[in-house]
């Protein structure tokens, strides 16, 4: 029986969401203090990812670290944001030098907040960096910028680890970081040891990746650094409540994590545009800690005859025993 997994969130899941066309937002604006206070209303979360600079912009890291004092909180990761309209051509691969070390520079006072928070990484997602039409970039040109720019990064912070997100797009077409593969082959070419992977659930589904199996090539590697958890249609990143859609797939992808001996924090990354997100974080730990208790009950030994056989079907009424037993009960776990 393993012990109670810990569980997170990143700080915009509580936030206001716009898009396109509700322009005006779902919802009042809120701070990251605001955010806070609602992430320990949850009552079962005990860390939380932050942007930085902390929104709007204008609160300092000691009301930040106070506020989650009060809420019983600890700050994970920091998330500079580099993905922004002032990069709309790119943060470690602009064409601009001056932008590339903008870009560079932010993350770095971000790493000098993390470690005054205790995070325990600093979170790269370079939205920007990458592509949106044939014969626009040199594609090794931007390959040489991203891993240069991580490199110089990790070299410079050597006592925090720095985990990528990768995605296959959005908000440019195609991103430098799309995929598990193409994220560790460049982890290789930077010859560090301290970068790795966040591997976000609902990317790789929308990649056309199974999650599992990611998250397997990752661990076999010692780079799965952190996962954020959630669930999509695969034809958008959806940030919808774990296990609303992919259900099997997600149960997967638990056993898969808990096989490989992975200890770290299960962490929501949902946008609940219309929903309450008090609730909607409620509800994906619900899910999870589910998921965790079918993993307790599952039935290995035949789980593992089923797959030396390639039994599809076998394999998968297994799973489905334990997990959809958990799912009955969860009201009461």
């Amino acid at each position: 029986m393993q012990k109670e997994p810990s569980y997170g969130a990143g700080i915009w899941h509580f936030a206001t969401y716009v898009d396109r066309y509700a322009t005006d937002g779902y919802g009042d604006p809120r701070t990251v203090l605001d955010a806070i206070k609602l992430a320990g209303a949850v009552g079962d979360l005990s860390v939380v990812d932050l942007n930085w600079p902390f929104p709007p912009g204008n609160i300092s890291t000691s009301e930040v670290k106070d506020a989650l004092a009060a809420e019983g909180l600890r700050a994970i990761a920091v998330t500079p944001e580099f993905y922004t309209g002032a990069f709309a051509k790119g943060g470690f691969t602009n064409p601009d030098p001056a932008v590339r070390q903008r870009a560079i520079d932010l993350v770095a006072a971000s790493a000098e907040v993390g470690r005054e928070l205790g995070v325990d990484y600093i979170k790269l997602w370079p939205g920007q960096d990458g592509y949106d039409y044939p014969f626009q970039a040199d594609y090794n040109d931007l390959w040489d910028k991203s891993v240069s720019a991580v490199r110089e990064l990790a070299q410079s912070f050597p006592d925090l680890k720095f985990a990528i997100e990768y995605k296959p797009r959005e908000p440019r077409n195609r991103m430098v970081f799309s995929s598990v593969a193409r994220t560790l082959l460049a982890i290789e070419d930077m010859g560090v040891d301290n970068v790795g992977v966040l591997l976000d659930f609902g990317h790789s589904l929308y990649g056309g990746e199974t999650p599992a199996e990611a998250a397997r090539m990752a661990m076999a590697r010692n780079k799965l650094f952190a996962i954020d958890v959630n669930d999509n249609f695969r034809g958008w990143d959806d940030d919808m409540v774990v296990g609303s859609v992919h259900l099997l797939e997600t149960f997967e992808f638990f056993f898969a994590l808990r096989d490989a001996g992975w200890d770290g924090v299960w962490q929501l990354d949902q946008f609940p545009f219309r929903e309450d997100s008090v609730e909607a974080a409620r509800a994906g730990i619900r899910t999870m800690r589910a998921f965790h208790h079918a993993l307790n009950n599952l039935d290995r030994e035949a789980l593992a005859a089923a797959q030396s056989a390639q039994d599809a079907l076998g394999a998968q009424r297994i799973a489905k025993q334990a997990l959809y037993r958990a799912l009955a009960e969860s009201e009461t776990l």
